[in-house]
């Protein structure tokens, strides 16, 4: 088997050293028909590796696309002289850092093509680069940025922010001046960031984010999961004694989902070579480097609901990205955290459906939720997970709300309803912390589900049962006369009615001020 390329961003150093490679030049030929590109995706997606096999591509180095479908679709006597950018690599705490670090970089492209810069300032040497490249060569230049949009992202609410987007702004400004000495130009970043004049600047950019022509060109699609990593698919269901299709059924559910055309869907790579390394299921891609801003945010009722529910938004969306003013959905969507689940045209324009895109990072979201909403230890939650399972199995009442009573008294009074606060509030933010408990507990929770006669707060898929839940919270009426309500509701709603082919079971739950209790019947 080729050994996997995990944390290999170099395109020479994969082919060389004999990495797996999935293919992805059909859309890299593709792409090379276009001037000025952008492509947006979220952090350790495979961006750089794709800077990187664009850079091997224009400067000629034809043996190392040897058996790739571009491999005799390229003109191979031309080669192009190569800048590229790495934004990680370049130091941006201040302007001046930035003026410094960048100065000294160019200089050095410069000497290694033996060429003398004169310029003292960053955007100056990189007009005058530009333009002695092409004249030494003979051929155009190709400007590949990575990570663009990093130093705007790490200056995010510091007093540095403002020097360090004038100073991009000067620096990118360069490409529009300097379009005659340029073949092609590809900015990758995770955020598309308003207030950095390179997209008003750059009147012929394309931005192929959500061109569906582009959707699989980061990522495996279930296709090349199951061509280029076959055998470690057969070697790992042997290692897990399970069925190929039932690991690949696991795999999808953990490490697929994201999506940018609402059709085409991928696997994290960051996510997937790991566990076909460690054959272990694990968060490998959310524990790398989540915000905590993000964490402190999701706190807030309507967001925790945004990335427990569906939210729908139109194409304004995705325009760009404002660091002053940071605009939820669009951040969980550009930082991976949301993806398109479906695309549909309405009264003109797109309509987009946002959700988290795998089990791996709903998982790992609801566990920082739970941080937040609860001090019961996690450690504990497995084992909960399963009494509560089958208290509800057995319709044990008393012994399902002393657990509940356990989950409720951790939840911190600054998170927990006010006395004078309205039903729907309190239920809003009941709910949430109710859905947050069970998909931790190991629940298949669908919330919210949208059914012929109404919308159900939620239901508890766990194999042959179907546990259909009521939530209702009022700060005086008595909790009974709350349970006979939900119970009701159900009833009445028919809320169980797509579940008829399982055993259902009804579950109430009333919350007040700071007690729960609960109603469990059998659907007769």
């Amino acid at each position: 088997m080729k050994k996997l390329p995990i944390g290999i961003q170099s395109f020479e150093e994969l082919r060389s050293a004999g990495y797996l490679y999935v293919d992805k030049t059909r859309e890299i030929e593709q792409l090379t028909r276009s001037h000025i590109v952008f492509l947006s995706r979220p952090r350790r997606f495979g961006k750089s590796l794709l800077v990187s096999t664009l850079g091997e591509l224009y400067m000629g180095n034809k043996s190392l696309f040897e058996g790739l479908y571009i491999y005799d679709k390229w003109d191979w006597t031309q080669q192009y002289p190569v800048i590229r950018i790495d934004w990680t690599g370049i130091e941006h705490g201040s302007r001046e850092e930035m003026e410094r670090s960048m100065l000294s970089y160019l200089k050095r492209q410069a000497t290694l093509n033996e060429i003398t810069l004169v310029s003292e300032y960053a955007s100056d040497c990189f007009a005058e680069l530009l333009e002695s490249l092409h004249r030494k060569k003979g051929n155009k230049v190709v400007v590949l940025i990575d990570e663009y949009d990093k130093p705007i992202l790490d200056a995010i609410g510091k007093t540095e922010a403002a020097g360090i987007r004038a100073f991009l702004q000067k620096f990118y400004v360069v490409l529009k001046g300097a379009d005659d000495h340029l073949k092609f130009v590809f900015m990758t970043g995770v955020t598309k960031v308003a207030k950095v004049s390179i997209f008003s600047a750059l009147n012929s950019l394309d931005d192929i984010t959500l061109d569906e022509g582009y959707a699989s060109i980061c990522g495996y699609t279930q296709e090349e999961l199951e061509r280029d990593f076959s055998e470690y698919i057969d070697n790992t269901a042997i290692r897990l004694e399970m069925t190929r299709e039932d690991l690949l059924a696991k795999i999808r559910k953990w490490y697929d989902g994201y999506s940018w055309d609402g059709k085409t869907s991928v696997y994290n790579p960051f996510s997937t070579l790991p566990f076909f390394k460690r054959n272990e299921f694990s968060n490998y891609w959310f524990e790398t480097g989540t915000p905590t801003f993000l964490i402190n945010r999701l706190k807030k009722s309507g967001l925790a609901k945004t990335v427990l529910e569906p939210v729908i938004v139109d194409s304004s969306a995705f325009d760009s990205y404002d660091p002053d003013a940071l605009d939820d959905v669009p951040l969980l969507f550009q930082t991976g955290y949301l993806t398109v689940k479906n695309k549909e045209m309405t009264d003109g324009d797109y309509l987009y459906t946002l959700e988290v895109p795998n089990l791996e990072v709903r998982e790992s979201l609801m566990r920082h939720l739970l941080n937040a909403f609860t001090t019961y230890p996690m450690s504990k939650m497995s084992h909960l997970g399963r009494e509560m399972l089958q208290q509800i199995r057995n319709y044990d009442v008393e012994g399902l709300t002393n657990n509940l009573r356990k989950m409720l008294a951790g939840v911190p009074y600054t998170l927990q309803p006010e006395d004078h606060a309205t039903e729907d509030a309190g239920e809003a933010r009941y709910h949430i912390i109710f859905q947050v408990w069970m998909t931790l507990l190991g629940f298949n929770i669908q919330s919210e589900k949208l059914t012929d006669s109404g919308r159900m707060d939620a239901v508890l898929l766990q194999g042959e049962v179907a546990i259909v839940a009521e939530l209702k919270y009022h700060a005086t009426t008595k909790l009974e006369t709350l349970l006979d309500q939900a119970i009701a509701q159900i009833r009445e709603k028919r809320y169980y009615e797509p579940f008829l082919d399982k055993k259902v079971i009804l579950l109430g739950l009333a919350f007040g001020g700071n007690e729960v209790a609960c109603r469990i019947e059998p659907l007769k």
